[in-house]
């Protein structure tokens, strides 16, 4: 919202913050004069590089491509704990099947039997490969 200030530079922080999020916002402006509604458009797009979409009334609409994020891939990290459900179904036919959650741990694992167990650790090379390696 753009009060009787007018474009303040807090105001186009948060119009950045929002088109960054969003990408397509929309800007009440409390002005009655039409021309100075139009100067804040233009002024707003060129300033934050945004497309201006519309202008109906006292409402502005911006739009900008959202930037794509960065994520950051940590080589070192394990896998976290997950959920299961196990069914077991009845012998006899006519019974509900038994269903039981399970928090499986990133080094664990479940057995076809619905047992969980930890996943075993690397064996340690032998000194004939190590040789190999050097």
């Amino acid at each position: 919202m753009v009060g009787g200030d007018g474009l303040t530079p807090a105001v186009k922080k948060e119009a950045d913050a929002a088109l960054k999020a969003h990408g397509l916002i929309k800007v009440r402006v409390f002005s009655d004069d039409r021309l100075a509604r139009d100067a804040m458009l233009r002024e707003l797009s060129d300033e934050l590089n945004a497309a201006p979409i519309q202008h109906i009334g006292k409402l502005l609409v911006l739009w900008r491509p959202i930037p794509e994020k960065e994520r950051t891939v940590d080589e070192d990290r394990m896998p976290g704990p997950r959920d299961v459900k196990i069914v077991k179904y009845s012998k006899r036919g006519g019974q509900r099947p038994e269903i039981k959650t399970l928090r499986v741990l990133g080094n664990q694992r479940l057995t076809p039997g619905g047992n969980i167990k930890r996943a075993k650790a690397k064996r340690p090379l032998s000194a004939k490969k190590r040789n190999q390696a050097d």
